[in-house]
């Protein structure tokens, strides 16, 4: 079992960025796949990134590029790294650990999310 914590969300203007920390509890992170998802109002959750256990990434067209998504052993947190942040990103971002991939179902815990909101 593992409980997450997101934090890091808030307001921003078109172009700026966030950081976005997954902090993890319970059991070693990077024993599972961390991926990050979000949520826009109305609209189902998608996709954002993920970090496997051995370090590597992958990430979702429409933010590759832009966010990165990164993992500290000895804190046992997951970051993600947005930079040039348009509109269109705001969602409520949530980090769940897992088996891995780009669907929901490849994780058995997540966080409660956070919201992340881009001015135009």
């Amino acid at each position: 079992q593992v409980h997450l914590v997101e934090s890091g969300g808030g307001l921003v203007q078109a172009g700026g960025s966030l950081r976005l920390s997954c902090a993890a509890s319970g059991r070693t992170v990077s024993k599972y796949a961390t991926g990050w998802f979000r949520q826009a109002p109305g609209k189902e959750r998608r996709f954002v990134g993920l970090i496997w256990t051995g370090g590597t990434t992958d990430y979702a067209d429409s933010v590759k590029g832009r966010f990165t998504i990164s993992r500290d052993n000895a804190k046992n947190l997951v970051y993600l790294q947005m930079n040039s942040l348009k509109p269109e990103d705001t969602a409520v971002y949530y980090c769940a650990a897992g088996l891995g991939g780009d669907t929901q179902d490849q994780y058995a815990f997540w966080g409660q999310g956070t919201q992340v909101t881009v001015s135009s």
